[in-house]
């Protein structure tokens, strides 16, 4: 990536979870990102969404604050997997007023993220 371009213009052009681990230098196991890696970025996203309204204005405070919670959703999923971790809907189990579990996910939450 080129040092001229903003944190925002360059996040655009990050596809894979690799792009983002490799944009903000994050070292990692390929292995752990192949079968996590939608986990990984949904995570990170998650991170960022809670803590946006305390980024700084400073873009370089942003990119380290960036770099930190990418590193920590990676890290969720080499310590855990994806089925603990529950990131997106589907695995999050609800309990029926009948008894037992649903993982029912509703399109208006589906995309509503």
């Amino acid at each position: 990536m080129e040092d001229t371009l903003s944190l925002a213009e360059a996040i655009e052009d990050l596809v894979s979870a690799e792009d983002f681990l490799d944009y903000f230098e994050v070292p990692y196991d390929p292995s752990v990102v192949h079968v996590n890696r939608l986990h990984i970025l949904q995570r990170f996203h998650d991170y960022l969404a809670k803590q946006a309204p305390n980024l700084p204005p400073e873009e370089g405070q942003q990119r380290g604050i960036y770099r930190l919670w990418l590193e920590r959703a990676y890290q969720d999923f080499v310590v855990s997997n994806s089925i603990t971790e529950k990131v997106f809907a589907v695995f999050q189990n609800q309990a029926k007023p009948e008894g037992g579990f649903s993982s029912f996910v509703s399109l208006d939450k589906v995309f509503h993220q």
